[in-house]
């Protein structure tokens, strides 16, 4: 029996087996099983070749836009960035990942025109293993939906956990030490539902055998397996509705109802016109906030202030990360650093390399000689 037929044995067998907390530890073992295989079937594919879309990461910050074929994901790159993507209204029009870049506020965004998605990309259905691992290097994944077509939302996010991405959340905080004897020790908070054997199970499938385990919040059988595994990527997600010039009065309700039961705000998802360039200004404000960029302007020696082109960094990044993006030798020749700003206590202010920056800081590092 190949990989691929005891994949769908087992997913089988975990759809027909009732949960309850009898069968938990089972369902348990066999999704760490599942999840394992399909590793394995993924590893072997990636091994026996063929074209990839490796693209290079360029700017300071990359968005994916991700959507099935012919929603208007080229037509919107070519009017936010200056790629010229082939623009068709037929299936399969951009046979590549095309890259193009959005300045925006003094950031240089790449945004990737990602080939449209169809059902099974995951299972490598339209090159769709190829595409989704570009996804996976994006900071952001931008949904396009067409406004006629919302329940596409679920079969890409279900294309995108298949191969192993996360959107939203946050990994699981579980640590797990190898020991040299005393079998498995699972050590969990109150509020966590799984039981115990359940726990062991998975971690025995991946060949823990002495461990110790700590669990400090609840978490889904799913959750763990991810966190066992290690190999997800977790980003964030923000969705746009295309053709919104299309959209007639009386239909609209009936948008807002579709997305509304997938979870998704109508005030949050942004409604947009690729093609006659309506709600692009809204969109490109929202992918600033999205990505958490921050431009850091710096006061250069000799030369004052530079507001032309400051440094980006994003949200929560400290003075020793500028330094590291400035590269050069500011890492072993930083002495101290002067913030004037929002994070600042007041202007020129001395701080550390451990100092969190806000959006136009104003930063001049001191370097020994």
């Amino acid at each position: 029996m190949g990989l691929e037929e005891e994949i769908e044995d087992l997913r089988e067998e975990i759809a027909e087996t009732p949960y309850n907390k009898s069968t938990e530890a089972h369902i348990g073992r066999l999704k760490a099983k599942l999840a394992e295989k399909k590793e394995k079937l993924e590893n072997q594919s990636s091994a026996g070749g063929g074209h990839g879309y490796a693209v290079e990461k360029h700017g300071d910050a990359t968005v994916a836009l991700v959507g099935f074929p012919s929603v208007g994901k080229s037509t919107l790159i070519n009017a936010l960035t200056n790629a010229d993507s082939e623009v068709g209204s037929y299936e399969f029009t951009t046979l590549d990942v095309n890259p193009g870049m959005l300045q925006y506020r003094g950031a240089n965004i790449q945004i990737l025109d990602v080939p449209g998605l169809i059902e099974g990309a995951a299972g490598g259905r339209g090159g769709g293993k190829e595409v989704l691992s570009v996804v996976r290097t994006a900071d952001l994944v931008v949904f396009m939906l067409s406004v006629f077509e919302i329940e596409q939302y679920d079969r890409l996010r279900e294309e995108l956990y298949a191969t192993n991405i996360r959107l939203d959340t946050d990994p699981p905080n579980i640590n797990i030490r190898k020991t040299h004897k005393d079998g498995l020790g699972v050590t969990m908070s109150d509020d966590v539902s799984l039981d115990e054997e359940t726990v062991k199970q998975v971690l025995r499938e991946y060949g823990y055998v002495n461990a110790k385990v700590t669990i400090p919040h609840d978490l889904t059988i799913d959750e763990l397996v991810d966190a066992v595994m290690d190999n997800r990527e977790y980003l964030p997600s923000m969705v746009t509705v295309n053709k919104a010039d299309l959209i007639d009065k009386s239909y609209l309700p009936t948008v807002k109802a579709e997305l509304r039961e997938r979870d998704l705000d109508p005030d949050d998802v942004l409604f947009i016109s690729a093609e006659k360039e309506l709600g692009l200004d809204g969109l490109k404000e929202r992918l600033w906030e999205e990505l958490g960029v921050i431009r850091i302007y710096m006061d250069k020696p000799g030369r004052g202030v530079d507001y032309e082109e400051p440094l980006i960094l994003f949200e929560g990044d400290t003075v020793g990360d500028a330094c590291t993006k400035i590269g050069g030798e500011f890492d072993e020749r930083f002495k101290f650093a002067r913030v004037s700003g929002d994070s600042a206590k007041h202007d020129d202010q001395q701080v550390g390399k451990g100092h969190e920056l806000a959006d136009e800081d104003v930063l001049r590092i001191v370097a020994r000689k």
